[in-house]
């Protein structure tokens, strides 16, 4: 008992400095290359939790919480919000007013365009084929090996533990189901489900799956705005 009681004490001061501890992020500029720099604030005794190449670019404006690796070379745009536990690999583009919420991973060479959310657990993959040895038995290297990539277009959602497997793109608007797993392209403001996944309807900017008005024509119950089937791809009716 009295060896639990130590632990449970330990533990509750570990949480205590860890609920303590803040961080400010700045971007500075040495010699034309971005340089993380990281300000530590402690009441108590902490340390960096995050792991931020110096090679990687990321906005002034951007936010990186604890406990997330950012890779060399990785970009991260204005306004853009990664959550605790994240993975963003080497080479890796994100846009501004993006959303990675926590223990996403996001490998390379995946590109994510300007205001997309991925979700809790979400990942992109870039490895088709997976294995650890090459035929005779050896532990692969970079040059065994093809990468294939993720890239989501504007606006696109990504749900909670959902697994997209490259070389896939997903279009703009899309919502991808929680839990799903997409091995094929996603159009344009298509709602995928399951796994693997499949498309079961249409969705707009707002989040609101689509009302089917008639064949043709689709329409938004939160914003009127209409939608027009063109060759199975969807497209917004401009107002003139």
């Amino acid at each position: 008992m009295k060896g639990n009681r130590k632990e449970l004490k330990l533990f509750g001061e570990f949480t205590q400095r860890f609920s303590t501890f803040t961080q400010k992020v700045l971007l500075g500029k040495v010699g034309g290359m971005s340089l993380r720099i990281v300000k530590k604030q402690n009441r108590l005794s902490g340390g960096n939790f995050q792991s931020i190449s110096p090679a990687a670019i990321i906005a002034p404006t951007a936010r990186v919480w604890e406990f997330t690796q950012v890779r060399e070379n990785a970009i991260i745009g204005d306004k853009s919000v990664i959550s605790s536990y994240v993975y963003v690999d080497t080479n890796v583009q994100i846009g501004k007013n993006c959303k990675i919420q926590n223990r996403a991973l996001i490998y390379d060479p995946a590109i994510i365009h300007d205001g997309v959310f991925i979700g809790p657990g979400a990942i992109l993959t870039n490895d088709k084929n997976p294995r650890s040895v090459t035929i005779i038995g050896e532990l692969k290297g970079s040059n065994d090996w093809e990468k294939t990539g993720v890239e989501i277009f504007e606006g696109a959602s990504i749900g909670a533990g959902a697994i997209c497997v490259g070389p896939l793109v997903i279009g703009k608007w899309a919502l991808i189901g929680a839990g799903s797993v997409v091995t094929k392209d996603v159009k344009a403001y298509a709602i995928v489900i399951g796994n693997p996944a499949r498309q079961v309807g249409w969705v707009g900017p707002s989040g609101m799956r689509l009302d089917k008005i008639s064949e043709q024509i689709y329409k938004c119950p939160a914003t009127s705005r209409e939608y027009e089937l063109i060759n199975l791809e969807l497209h917004e009716i401009l107002q003139k």
